[in-house]
């Protein structure tokens, strides 16, 4: 039985998480502000095969308003659960709006979601509808459940026909057809707004409650951290999974406290020309995004030559901003990066090109929690605390966090939730990080991931990662060798670099590449971090293979269970540079 006075117990969390804010400044009653007084300003821009269409503030939270009233007719009971699948797009905003004023509580979940994994949340939330939008492949268990009415699916405009599910019901069809919600109904600042569902490196995904008030505080945290001048008439671009708490935050909930217009993408291949269509002002993303964006510039640039032309001062800013204006960032004011490590190098490179690029910090239990505020940076550091949380480093280097922006508790699992916390209210991240004298964070690395040799010495090996990272040659990097003489990285190279070692000459010359950039890294670390040799796989890691969480991390214990068996044969070939063939992987 849960102790009512112990600090970790629902009530004491509650009272730890007390408004930190007014409820005029909640979403809904923020929303509804935003439909009165900026009312005719462009909001939302989703492209369609016809052309861009756009939405105004007005529009948009019309139409949610009617989705609103259509799901209120259901008679759902109140707080039922209601599936968000589908990649980002306009619509899927306008669902998240319909479901808060309908009075229930929204379940995004990632389009690149392997079946079972949707076919266990399913079993857990037990959502009473399904709003689905495009996702690239098709649900049986979405499916099934349609089937047996167990479960309606209202299909967004944009879900192609290869996609459809038999008996679904049309979004436009009810928005036509549906009078508005009436009125301005509102919930509780302690209310669950949201369940995210972890992206799951570690196991099965937990459902993690976020308040209305989480969500807005999320949103306060970030805005210290835009230029004023970014603030007026500020344009993102969404196109990492809005099912995650940074885009959530950063994107959404952001847009309505900044005057901000939110821009979507067609497709991935249309990426490039949807970032130059939109001239964003800010922009959110991730390592691995920039990486690639860095070995598209050096394919048609060399690194050196490139070095070269940005240390003479009259060509630096003509270089750096033309390459920008090929990568579609030329427009960026604020440029944020997220969701993993940055090494220091890329954040240099992209600086160095004249992108404001700065680092943040956050968990899907905690919100964005840091960010580098304007005047503040510190290369390799992920900025100050927000000022509606605490942040401590307890004695073994976890980072731990209190505040109102912790979530309320993993769903139907108040056990995790218990030891997830400390006596004294505070949320264990399970990442190692130090603060310095001003309050900047720096993570180094998750507790959980570091090893011992077989020599009983610590690697950490997030930090030799990032090392690696730096030098653009990798798709993906993991680091290894638990038990072993020292560790080793098993690597992804780019499609174009695999394809080219397949000839004797070319691998000849990317092995060279290989090693020196080995030597690289490991003059950088201490004796018993060095690596001993680099296993280059052909294997690729994807979402769909399980290999990537849908913000494309690296699922370490994926990596260690499909590999693992092999790792001692590798250490005896003795050799720096292996190349796996498929009867190694």
């Amino acid at each position: 039985m849960t102790d009512p006075h112990s600090p970790s117990s629902p009530t004491i969390r509650e009272e730890l998480q007390r408004p930190a804010l007014d409820a005029s400044e909640l979403p809904l009653q923020t929303l509804y502000r935003r439909e009165r007084e900026w009312a005719e300003r462009p909001y939302l821009h989703q492209p369609m095969p016809a052309g861009a269409r756009t939405w105004t503030w007005q529009a948009a939270v019309e139409e949610s308003r009617r989705m609103a009233a259509f799901l209120k007719a259901q008679n759902f009971p109140p707080g039922s659960h209601i599936l968000l699948l589908s990649k980002n797009c306009a619509w899927w905003i306008m669902a998240d709006f319909a479901i808060w004023m309908a009075g229930h509580v929204s379940v995004p979940v990632y389009a690149a979601i392997r079946e079972s994994t949707l076919a266990a949340i399913l079993d857990h939330c037990q959502p009473v509808a399904c709003v689905l939008g495009p996702t690239d492949q098709t649900f049986e268990c979405v499916t099934a459940r349609a089937r047996s009415a167990s479960m309606p699916v209202i299909e967004l405009p944009n879900l192609p026909e290869a996609e459809r599910v038999s008996g679904a019901l049309l979004w436009d069809a009810i928005v036509r057809e549906q009078a508005p919600l009436p009125g301005e109904p509102v919930r509780g600042w302690q209310e669950v707004a949201t369940i995210i569902y972890t992206s799951g490196t570690t196991g099965q995904p937990k459902g993690v409650m976020q308040t209305f008030q989480s969500v807005a505080l999320m949103a306060k945290s970030v805005l210290p951290a835009v230029p004023p001048e970014t603030a007026e008439g500020a344009r993102i671009v969404s196109y990492l999974p809005l099912a995650h708490i940074a885009e959530r935050a950063i994107v959404e909930a952001t847009s309505l406290y900044l005057r901000m217009q939110i821009f979507f993408v067609e497709s991935q291949q249309t990426f490039l020309r949807d970032l130059q269509t939109a001239q964003p002002t800010i922009f959110f993303t991730i390592p691995r995004l920039l990486t690639r964006f860095q070995q598209g510039v050096h394919e048609k640039l060399s690194p050196a030559l490139l070095r070269t032309l940005l240390r003479i001062p009259v060509l630096r800013g003509i270089v750096g901003r033309h390459i920008l204006a090929q990568l579609g960032l030329d427009t960026v004011q604020l440029a944020a990066s997220g969701a993993a490590p940055l090494s220091t190098d890329l954040l240099r490179w992209y600086r160095a090109l004249g992108l404001n690029l700065i680092e943040g910090y956050g968990m899907t239990e905690t919100g964005i929690t840091h960010a580098t505020l304007p005047g503040h940076l510190r290369i390799g550091y992920v900025g100050e605390s927000s000022p509606y949380c605490e942040t401590r480093i307890a004695a073994d280097g976890e980072i731990q966090i209190r505040g109102a922006m912790n979530f309320l508790g993993y769903y139907r699992d108040e056990s995790n939730t218990q030891h997830s916390f400390t006596a004294d209210g505070f949320f264990r991240t399970g990442d190692r990080g130090v603060i310095d004298e001003v309050g900047r964070l720096r993570i180094i690395g998750r507790l959980k991931e570091e090893f011992k040799t077989a020599k009983g010495k610590y690697v950490y090996p997030a930090q030799i990662e990032s090392l690696l990272s730096a030098s653009g040659l990798y798709e993906a990097v993991c680091v290894l060798g638990s038990g072993m003489a020292g560790p080793f990285a098993l690597a992804v190279l780019p499609p174009e670099k695999l394809a080219a070692s397949r000839t004797p000459e070319q691998r000849s010359k990317i092995e060279q590449d290989l090693i020196r950039d080995m030597e690289r890294v490991n003059a950088q670390l201490s004796a018993h971090e060095h690596l001993r040799f680099l296993a280059i796989t052909a294997h690729p890691w994807t979402t769909a293979n399980g290999f990537l969480t849908p913000t494309l991390k690296v699922r370490r214990a994926v990596i260690e269970l499909h590999y693992g068996a092999s790792f001692a044969a590798w250490e005896q070939r003795h050799q720096q540079i292996l190349w796996l063939e498929d009867a190694d992987a």
